[in-house]
C-alpha cells in the first residue's frame, strides 16, 4: 500500500476533521480518501476492516492495521507526520486542549438532538441544552485565552476538533431558525465559533451543502433511515446536491417526498 486510505462520505464532519488536519500539515496527498456511498449497504471488504461496524471514518494502514474514530485517527496523523505540530507542544497547554476536546462529543450530540427533534413542545427543552454548552464553551475560552480568537494563539487542534460541527449546525439555522443570541454572554465564543467556519483550511462543505444533505436529519430520520412515502435518502450522491432545490423548512409538520427534495 503505498498510502493510507480512509474510508469516508465527504460531508461527514469526523472525516472534515482528518482533512482538516491534514491541510494545515500541507499533506493532503498523504492519505487517499475513498468514498463510501452510505445509502446502500457496505462492501464486506469495508465491514471486513471495521470488524463489523458501520461508522465512518476508518483508516486502512496495511497489513491488518485499520484505525477507527475521528479523535484516534487525528493523534495518528498528527504523531506519524511531525513535518508541522498542530497540537500543543506544551505539557499544560496539551491538557488544556484535551479538556476542551473532552466537552466535543456532548456538544455535538445536544445539536444533533436538536435538529432532529420533531416535538413541537421540546423545542425549546433542546434549544436550552445547546445553549448550555454553548456557555460553557464561553466560560472556558474567556478563562484560558480572554482576548484571542482561538483556545491559543494559532488555530491549533482542540479548535479543528470542533469546526465541523459549527459547520453541521447550519441546520439549526436554517431548519429551527437558531443562532447563538447577540448577548455579551456569548460573544467570545461567538467569535471563536465564526473564526472557526472561516478557516482557510477548513472549506471542504458549504451551507448549501449541509442544509441539503442532511434533511433527513432534520426530519428525524438518522442513518439513512427513510420515512413515509420516501424511497431515497438525501445522503444520495446521485442527483448531485447542487442540483438539487433547498428543502422545505416545515420539519414540525411534515417529511418532504422525494420530489420535493430534487432526489428523483
Amino acid at each position: 500500500m503505498s498510502k493510507p486510505i480512509i474510508y469516508h462520505i465527504p460531508v461527514c464532519p469526523f472525516s472534515q476533521r482528518v482533512e482538516i488536519l491534514l491541510e494545515l500539515k500541507g499533506l493532503r496527498g498523504a492519505v487517499e480518501f475513498r468514498v463510501v456511498d452510505i445509502t446502500k449497504p457496505r462492501d464486506p471488504h469495508i465491514l471486513e476492516l471495521s470488524r463489523g461496524t458501520t461508522a465512518l471514518p476508518i483508516m486502512d494502514l496495511g497489513g491488518g492495521r485499520v484505525l477507527k474514530e475521528s479523535l484516534v485517527i487525528l493523534r495518528y496523523v498528527e504523531e506519524a507526520y511531525r513535518e508541522l505540530q498542530i497540537a500543543r507542544s506544551d505539557a499544560y497547554e496539551r491538557g488544556v486542549e484535551r479538556l476542551l476536546i473532552d466537552r466535543a462529543g456532548d456538544f455535538t450530540m445536544a445539536g444533533y438532538l436538536m435538529v432532529m427533534n420533531r416535538d413541537r413542545e421540546r423545542i425549546g427543552e433542546k434549544r436550552e441544552a445547546l445553549l448550555g454548552h454553548y456557555a460553557w464553551l464561553d466560560d472556558f475560552l474567556r478563562h484560558h485565552n480572554p482576548d484571542g480568537t482561538f483556545l491559543f494563539e494559532r488555530y491549533g487542534l482542540a479548535d479543528l476538533v470542533y469546526t465541523p460541527m459549527f459547520m453541521r449546525f447550519w441546520f439549526l439555522d436554517y431548519y429551527e431558525g437558531f443562532d447563538l443570541p447577540v448577548d455579551p454572554a456569548f460573544a467570545r465564543v461567538r467569535r471563536w465559533r465564526d473564526a472557526c467556519i472561516a478557516h482557510p483550511a477548513a472549506q471542504q462543505v458549504s451551507y448549501e451543502e449541509i442544509v441539503k444533505l442532511y434533511y433527513d436529519y432534520a426530519a428525524g430520520l438518522g442513518n439513512g433511515a427513510l420515512g413515509p412515502g420516501r424511497s431515497r435518502s438525501s445522503f444520495a450522491f446521485d442527483p448531485d446536491w447542487r442540483a438539487r432545490p433547498m428543502p422545505p423548512k416545515d420539519k414540525y409538520d411534515r417529511i418532504a417526498s422525494d420530489e420535493e427534495l430534487g432526489l428523483v
